[in-house]
């Protein structure tokens, strides 16, 4: 019995074999590969210390006596929330977070329309400006304590002096104002630069047909550029928030957490090292990283809003 062949016929394609191409799933795994080292490390630092975290805040666990501690329960976040001094140190956060964020808003808004004119010397004017916020937090507050605010050899008393003016303890009479005046100008440039990112995205043909209409310079700042930047200003301040309410630095540098500026972070930092109360001081941590969530919820949603605007116009 014999085999026929049949050869292709002149002029027509051989037919080759489909060629099997990695499937979707494949590809997924293949681009995110690398990162996982990244993600693997970023779990190991932040996610399992916070766990830790919780499972102790469920405890009484005092580190003075390790053999006696036991569950809890919830009364660590019962205590948290019903002890004056932990009370008014949420109440001393929130007034602190609100008053910084506020000024650097208006003062980082008040800049940025001044550099967002065209004038000599601009380039140099905006890295002096945005130097405080590259100062480290701890030196930036030694700043302030030792060269600012001290009464006998501090700048403000000397020109005080200067002009015959009185000679007042800063941090002593006016406690939380120095903190906030010593964060405030380390934030300002931080909001400088996010609101002049957004004056820098107008649409420039929006303002010129605005002027030819004869709309005045102060009518195009309140119908066009302000809700133009309410949500660079939304962003702005929801960052500082997170970053506010976490503050520790100032307040351990300039008081010392006294005088009526313990903020929370402060406080777990006393209930910790100073009180040894592990479990307690857990619960007041985690406490802050919730509320920090839920500030950083609101920030994305505000980033992923700017995004999508940016992408319309495109």
């Amino acid at each position: 019995m014999t085999t026929t062949t049949t050869a292709p016929v002149a002029g027509t394609p051989a037919v080759r074999p489909p060629v099997r191409r990695p499937s979707h799933r494949l590809r997924a795994w293949a681009t995110r590969a690398p990162l996982l080292p990244a993600l693997v490390f970023m779990v190991v630092i932040t996610q399992l210390p916070f766990v830790a975290t919780l499972v102790i805040s469920f405890f009484d666990w005092n580190a003075l006596y390790p053999d006696a501690r036991h569950f809890t329960g919830l009364a660590n976040y019962g205590e948290v929330l019903s002890d004056p001094d932990l009370r008014r140190s949420v109440w001393t956060t929130i007034l602190l977070t609100v008053a910084v964020v506020g000024a650097s808003l208006v003062l980082g808004l008040l800049l940025a329309l001044l550099l967002d004119r065209r004038f000599a010397g601009r380039g140099v004017v905006r890295t002096l400006l945005i130097a405080p916020f590259l100062i480290v937090p701890v030196a930036a507050a030694l700043l302030w304590k030792h060269v600012l605010y001290n009464p006998e050899y501090g700048l403000l008393n000397g020109l005080l002096s200067y002009v015959g003016g009185p000679q007042p303890d800063w941090v002593s009479g006016t406690p939380l104002l120095a903190v906030e005046a010593a964060l405030v100008w380390q934030w300002t440039p931080f909001m400088m630069l996010i609101v002049l990112a957004g004056l820098q995205s107008r649409d420039q043909q929006q303002i010129e047909a605005a002027r030819v209409d004869g709309a005045s310079d102060r009518q195009i700042f309140v119908h066009l550029t302000l809700p133009h930047l309410r949500r660079y200003l939304e962003l702005g301040a929801l960052l500082g928030s997170i970053h506010i309410v976490q503050n520790f630095d100032a307040v351990f540098t300039i008081t010392s957490g006294g005088l009526g500026t313990a903020n929370l972070p402060y406080t777990v930092y006393q209930t910790f090292y100073q009180a040894h109360e592990n479990g307690l001081a857990s619960a007041a941590g985690v406490l802050v990283v919730i509320g920090s969530i839920v500030i950083a919820t609101f920030a994305l949603r505000v980033v992923s809003s700017l995004f999508r605007e940016e992408v319309s116009r495109a």
